[in-house]
């Protein structure tokens, strides 16, 4: 009887797990590292996508380079030549510039210029005045010949030809009543100026970031967007001198601000040459 009993556990041991059994026996696991073959049939994982770097590197706005100590520097050199910057700060001092700002936003005829753009006329964003024996067109507006120069100017003028060597004999005068005054992006390469003009650009008053931006090559086709930038800040009493190839190869321009800005007035001394202007068509 013992017997017969032990061979009834024995069978009943293969006749499979008990349906009483809580958990049920768990799954194989299935990875994608290596193929599983069933039935001799290989089963190929799903594919996984890896992001991979662009082959063409993608170009980058360059910060502006920012000049604001004494010195001479290079901004550029193309086959026009050599674009050539030189700041003086403090060229007047503080307390003779805070004099001559009074004088000249109180004595010169300062008024606001109309000029005639694509959408036709509109008026200066800033107030100017000219001297110089001859006029001076921009913008397809004419400014008229003043030799009657200020005082003050004669003096400014004859103090930047004994420092910086160059001679002058025309001046165009800005005044920037605020922060909404501004220049636009220009270059000073009118004929009756001559080839690679030098232009003196002295500074009274609130200081404002002189902003500059070379042009772009034929390639580029007017797209300003990664072309070089130089930032000047012109303070009280600075005078900034621009040579060489500067205004062939580089725009510049005074922006709006938007945060409050007292007056500033700006002197840029020239030389103008109008016999250097080649003769019209069929003369």
């Amino acid at each position: 009887m013992d017997d017969k009993r032990r061979r009834a556990r024995v069978q009943g041991a293969w006749a499979g797990p008990s349906k009483t059994a809580s958990h049920p026996a768990p799954r194989p696991v299935l990875t994608a590292a290596k193929p599983q073959r069933w039935g001799g049939e290989q089963v190929v994982p799903e594919k996984q996508f890896v992001y991979k770097e662009p082959a063409e590197v993608n170009r980058r706005v360059p910060d502006p380079r920012i000049i604001e100590k004494d010195g001479t520097y290079e901004i550029s050199t193309s086959p026009s030549g050599v674009s050539r910057l030189r700041l003086f700060l403090r060229f007047v001092e503080p307390r003779e510039s805070d004099w001559m700002f009074e004088q000249l936003h109180r004595e010169l005829p300062w008024r606001q210029k109309t000029n005639v753009g694509p959408d036709g006329p509109y008026q200066e964003p800033r107030l100017t005045c000219w001297y110089g024996e001859v006029p001076y067109t921009y913008s397809r507006s004419t400014l008229q010949p003043n030799p009657h120069w200020h005082p003050l100017l004669t003096m400014l003028r004859d103090r930047i030809e004994e420092v910086t060597g160059y001679t002058f004999n025309s001046l165009l005068c800005n005044l920037y009543r605020h922060d909404k005054d501004s220049i636009d992006w220009h270059s000073d390469d009118e004929p009756d100026l001559g080839h690679n003009p030098v232009i003196a650009s002295l500074s009274f008053g609130e200081t404002r970031v002189f902003q500059m931006r070379k042009k772009p090559p034929p390639e580029e086709h007017g797209d300003y967007t990664y072309v070089e930038r130089v930032h000047v800040p012109l303070d009280h009493g600075t005078l900034l001198l621009m040579e060489g190839a500067t205004q062939e190869d580089w725009q510049h321009r005074v922006p709006k601000e938007y945060h409050d800005r007292r007056p500033r007035i700006n002197l840029t001394f020239r030389t103008m040459c109008p016999e250097e202007r080649p003769p019209p068509a069929g003369y």
